[in-house]
């Protein structure tokens, strides 16, 4: 299934840019003025190629996985917090509920490596791989094929969407400790010391962050993940819902859906799926710049700038639901604003 998404996944064509473009220099306003959200409307235009493109049903998968390396204290919360805020998202109480009602974006609660058994429940996908994954300072937290199911379940989810006439999804992601597993790809890949990309997650002491940093070095010199083969770092220091993550934007590029990365966890993934693929940064926005330190380390290897800078660091999609209103403005900004022409307002003087 991967290497058959991957060979649908092609460039955006620059004409698209240039459609785009022609349109914005006409609206009624002095050229560039109206900065990235002009970016946005160019962006959408060439990835749906389509000079009126629609954005008007939005999808935020927010993955939940658990995390073996838990039981080496590197997070403030207990690993039972995983499926209790499971329990949250399908009642509608968390953040990512509120902030995607306000963004008119459907939440997708997908259990994909919770170590617990959910009975039958409405409005959870359950597409469990692994009840959490081991404790990577042991050996490797995934085996290979269980990364590469967390990849397909991710593609399978875009797939779907894409024929159910979703226009753009975002990333979210649930997992107690999962910051940890995700400093660990950054370091690997972006190669990076551990110290520069290794945050306290959520909120943790200086002492515990000394012993984070402790874990993911120990794991990465047990596991020595391969940094030129992206699933095997998934799967050696890696999490279920970051590999799912990963195979949603495989899954959005191929199917050219837009989709907006959420902050640290959530650009861990698609850090996967970029080394994996480069092309699927054409189909990516970041959503916000993370308070994780290790974020920008992960943007700046993508070539990806961050639309918000809030101070976020809450993860489940919340960044990604709060870009999609400033993405989509700039799309109704090109569809709704008048030309020149349109308006009977005099263009610049020509010189």
């Amino acid at each position: 299934m991967i290497d058959e998404t991957l060979k649908s996944i092609k460039p955006v064509e620059e004409k698209w840019y240039e459609i785009a473009q022609h349109r914005l220099d006409n609206l009624t306003k002095p050229p560039g003025s109206l900065g990235r959200l002009e970016e946005f409307a160019r962006r959408l235009v060439a990835i749906f190629e389509d000079n009126a493109p629609s954005m008007n049903k939005k999808a935020i998968f927010t993955f939940a996985g658990d995390h073996g390396v838990t039981v080496e204290g590197v997070s403030a919360y207990p690993k039972e917090v995983t499926p209790q805020m499971v329990f949250n998202f399908l009642r509608g109480g968390a953040g990512i509920n509120v902030l995607a009602r306000h963004a008119g974006a459907e939440v997708v609660v997908v259990d994909i490596g919770v170590d617990y058994d959910f009975n039958d429940i409405e409005g959870l996908l359950k597409m469990k791989v692994i009840k959490g994954t081991r404790n990577f300072t042991n050996g490797p937290a995934m085996t290979k094929d269980e990364a590469v199911r967390c990849i397909e379940i991710g593609i399978e989810l875009a797939n779907g969407y894409a024929k159910k006439g979703y226009k753009i999804f975002g990333t979210g992601e649930m997992g107690i400790g999962n910051t940890t597993p995700s400093s660990a790809i950054a370091a690997v890949l972006t190669k990076r010391p551990v110290e520069e990309v290794t945050g306290r997650g959520t909120g943790i002491s200086d002492e515990a962050l000394k012993r984070k940093i402790d874990v993911i070095k120990k794991a990465i010199e047990i596991n020595m993940p391969d940094p030129d083969d992206p699933i095997d770092v998934l799967s050696k220091v890696g999490g279920a819902e970051i590999g799912g993550i990963a195979g949603l934007v495989l899954g959005a590029a191929s199917n050219r859906i837009p989709v907006v990365i959420d902050g640290f966890i959530s650009t861990a993934g698609a850090l996967i799926a970029y080394c994996i693929e480069p092309k699927t940064k054409d189909y990516m926005f970041a959503a916000h710049n993370s308070v994780e330190i290790g974020h920008k380390a992960m943007l700046d290897k993508m070539g990806l700038k961050p639309i918000l800078d809030l101070d976020l660091r809450l993860g489940e999609g919340t960044g990604a639901a709060l870009s999609m209103l400033l993405i989509e403005a700039g799309l109704k900004i090109y569809k709704e604003m008048a030309t020149f022409g349109e308006a009977g307002v005099s263009n610049e003087i020509q010189k």
